[in-house]
């Protein structure tokens, strides 16, 4: 399997400010994740498999929906393989002030980490 297109940033922003709960937003923040060249150890890493656990992520974006002053919420999760800077994912949350919105997406990534994605990571040949 190859990795499949990502969604605009610019399009899920303009969207979301489109919308009813816009006025009630003060912040949005977005994360790109992206395959690095080498591990959290420090070893290298040329290539990874990405798996995703597509209803846990549906829960746990609805769950982060009901977090104190979050107005937004919107994942993309890559699949299959990716090769060194390739996206992993696309996160967005939107909401009514800093403090708010941060712990959101902090949490909201922490999640899709631990519980939706399965990553395993190549190395190089010896």
């Amino acid at each position: 399997m190859t990795a499949i297109a990502h969604p605009s940033l610019d399009e899920w922003l303009a969207e979301a400010k489109r919308d009813e709960s816009a006025a009630d937003v003060g912040m949005y923040l977005c994360h790109n994740g992206v395959v690095r060249s080498y591990s959290r150890d420090g070893r290298a890493v040329v290539s990874m498999e990405l798996a995703v656990d597509r209803d846990r992520l549906a829960e746990i974006l609805d769950s982060a929906g009901l977090m104190e002053g979050v107005a937004v919420v919107r994942a993309w999760i890559n699949e299959g393989h990716l090769e060194v800077g390739d996206d992993i994912m696309y996160v967005m949350v939107g909401g009514d002030i800093r403090d708010n919105v941060f712990d959101a997406l902090q949490a909201l990534v922490r999640m899709i980490k631990t519980e939706v994605v399965t990553e395993t990571e190549h190395r190089p040949a010896d």
